[in-house]
């Protein structure tokens, strides 16, 4: 049996030498080729017991200004591939490249100088808070961490950044705890924290999942004017195709740590192709009356265990549409469906395979 760090070389032994799309800079902010992410399990502490594959295998590029959704259920991998991209998780294998460099072994002050490019919203404002710090104090802290020493100067940058999220009068808030404004007030602050160093790439996990309906729209069209203001490049993360529409013009759509299907929001939307899809489409909340008395048809059973993955398609042990011999045996390639949509599913094997997967999977 292959021992655990021999496993592990041999993933990175894969990704040795850079494909042209790792060389190529095609003014990409972010371009991750093949990740993958695995978290070693271990039984009576020392013992290697398998793997967790979080992400298994996803390409992903985003442009300046670009706006891109990554979506699906919990433990798809979505947040785990989030924690990859800030580098809090290590990748096993492939390549993150961002703003021209592959950061994949960055150390310490390699690290410290990538955040300073990357705000972080978070899914829970409240939790992400100190309760002990009030608005300026929590806004004026990466500020201090990053050697910003003059007072005035970060004062400054406190109250900028306050406008921008729309917390107005400035001076009603700067010295008031997390405790003492409301869910969506807490998640501007998350925001302007975020903003607070002027970054090129904005991740946000979840940013409305823990907000009153009523103000999920307004967050999500905060996000999308500083978006547009500063030209950023934005990842949004969600399990809500509902919010997606107002926000991203791509979508990637993730399942038991691979992406299955990805497409314009519209295209994505107006053409759902992967059984998944439709399955998450299916279960979006719609404000409609008919809904009180009929059940929307979802796939039975659970997502599989990411320690022991089903072979072939992942999906196939809840799809109604399998191919018997095939779905069961032998991953589907990515196949291309025009306008900047394809999807990894065997019902379109006669559509040409924009990307092949070699061997049968594990």
């Amino acid at each position: 049996m292959m021992m655990q760090t021999e496993y592990i070389e041999e993933l990175h032994k894969d990704d040795a030498l850079p494909s042209e799309t790792k060389d190529a800079d095609d003014g990409f902010v972010l371009n991750i080729d093949n990740l993958k992410v695995y978290f070693e399990l271990r039984k009576r502490a020392f013992q290697h017991a398998g793997f967790v594959r979080a992400v298994d295998g996803v390409d992903l590029q985003l442009k300046r200004g670009e706006t891109i959704a990554i979506v699906g259920e919990s433990g798809c991998g979505k947040t785990s591939l989030m924690k990859t991209i800030l580098r809090i998780n290590k990748p096993t294998g492939g390549t993150i490249q961002f703003d021209g460099e592959i950061i994949n072994d960055f150390k310490k002050n390699e690290l410290k100088d990538l955040r300073l490019k990357i705000g972080y919203v978070q899914q829970d404002p409240y939790g992400a808070l100190a309760p002990f710090m009030d608005v300026q104090t929590i806004l004026e802290e990466p500020l201090k961490i990053n050697g910003v020493t003059d007072r005035e100067e970060r004062i400054q940058r406190v109250r900028q950044v306050l406008e921008e999220v729309r917390m107005t009068p400035v001076d009603d808030f700067l010295r008031k705890f997390p405790h003492q404004l409301s869910g969506g007030q807490q998640q501007r602050v998350v925001i302007a924290r975020a903003m607070i160093l002027n970054p090129i790439l904005l991740v946000a996990d979840e940013p409305v999942s823990m907000l009153d309906a009523s103000v999920r729209v307004e967050i999500l069209k905060l996000l999308r004017a500083l978006q547009e203001e500063h030209n950023l490049a934005v990842i949004y993360i969600t399990h809500d195709l509902a919010t997606v529409r107002y926000f991203s013009e791509y979508i990637f759509v993730m399942y038991a740590g691979q992406v299955i299907e990805k497409a314009p929001e519209a295209q994505l939307i107006n053409e759902t192709a992967h059984p998944y899809t439709h399955a998450l489409l299916a279960a979006t909340s719609d404000p409609d009356p008919k809904n009180v008395d009929e059940f929307q048809e979802v796939p039975a059973g659970e997502p599989p265990s990411l320690v022991t993955p089903p072979a072939g398609c992942r999906f196939h042990p809840r799809c109604e549409k399998i191919i018997q011999g095939l779905c069961d045996i032998e991953r589907p390639p990515e196949f291309d469906l025009g306008n900047r949509h394809s999807v990894a599913c065997w019902l379109f094997k006669d559509r040409p395979a924009l990307r092949e997967y070699s061997g049968v999977s594990e």
